[in-house]
């Protein structure tokens, strides 16, 4: 172990420091800084994709928020027309019954006035009859009665009691 202490040379060292100093400056100065630089633009790259990510998460989350936004108003405006589609179909129909009713009713008032003009007319015509029968019947009997001079006698003085009695 001694021949080692022997054959330090303090020249050899010192050459051999500034050597290795040498080469750490020729180092830092054309290797570390390009090396460094790359490793920052990478943690750079690496940090501006990272945020590039959450903010299109967070887009993304926007978007999915307009989106069921939108998918609600959409369900309220069709909920909306079904509504008023269904209001409208039944005021049709309500409407539709009323002038049915009412149809219903003006031919049921046009057939009882028909009914009656009918009515009416065949009263007219049965009471034409009515009289034209019994001035037959009037007349055949006043002929019967009349063909002889005491029953004319008769009907005059009957006639005479109940003209002076009314």
């Amino acid at each position: 172990m001694g021949k080692l202490v022997d054959d330090f040379s303090f020249g050899l060292f010192f050459w051999q420091m500034l050597i290795f100093v040498g080469l750490i400056f020729l180092l830092r100065a054309f290797a570390w800084k390009p090396i460094l630089n790359a490793v920052n633009e990478r943690e750079e790259g690496i940090r501006n994709a990272l945020l590039s990510a959450e903010n299109a998460r967070k887009e993304m989350q926007n978007l999915q928020a307009d989106n069921e936004r939108t998918l609600q108003q959409a369900r309220a405006e069709r909920d909306a027309m079904i509504k008023e589609a269904r209001e409208m179909k039944d005021k049709m129909i309500a409407d539709s019954k009323n002038e049915a009713q009412a149809a219903g009713l003006k031919m049921i008032e046009q057939a009882k006035a028909a009914i009656e003009s009918e009515k009416n007319a065949a009263m007219a015509e049965l009471k034409a009859k009515v009289s034209s029968l019994s001035l037959e019947i009037a007349e055949k009997l006043l002929q019967d009665e009349l063909s002889n001079k005491e029953a004319q006698t008769k009907l005059v003085e009957k006639m005479l009691g109940d003209a002076k009695l009314n």
